[in-house]
């Protein structure tokens, strides 16, 4: 995104990138985010903007952030599930936490043995 791109000029393209790309269709999305068909085709061509809490509705639909849709980061899945892990280890122990984390870079590594 350039510097002189704003958030809400972004939005329109950045929610009808993420919708086709998840291959949903404006009514498909709709259903996902429990709204109105014309509320997408409204934000898709930028005559209205979201609520903050339409917005996260339609982030969650799509399984991207927020910050996707408003043009604050470029990776798309990338973040979400960042943001979704984040949110899930806040709810642990410190101890629980620290296991959670070893698991993580098991992972990581074996997945990234399997690439050599």
């Amino acid at each position: 995104m350039s510097s002189s791109s704003r958030p809400t000029e972004v939005f329109p393209e950045r929610l009808r990138i993420a919708r086709t790309k998840r291959e949903l269709s404006q009514d498909g999305l709709a259903k996902r985010a429990s709204l109105q068909p014309s509320a997408i085709s409204h934000f898709e061509t930028g005559t209205r903007k979201p609520s903050f809490d339409n917005l996260r509705r339609l982030a969650d639909a799509l399984e991207v952030t927020t910050d996707f849709l408003l043009g604050r980061v470029d990776e798309m899945q990338e973040t979400a599930t960042a943001d979704r892990l984040h949110r899930h280890l806040n709810q642990l122990s410190a101890a629980d936490r620290d296991v959670a984390d070893n698991i993580i870079k098991a992972l990581a590594e074996r997945k990234s043995k399997e690439k050599e």
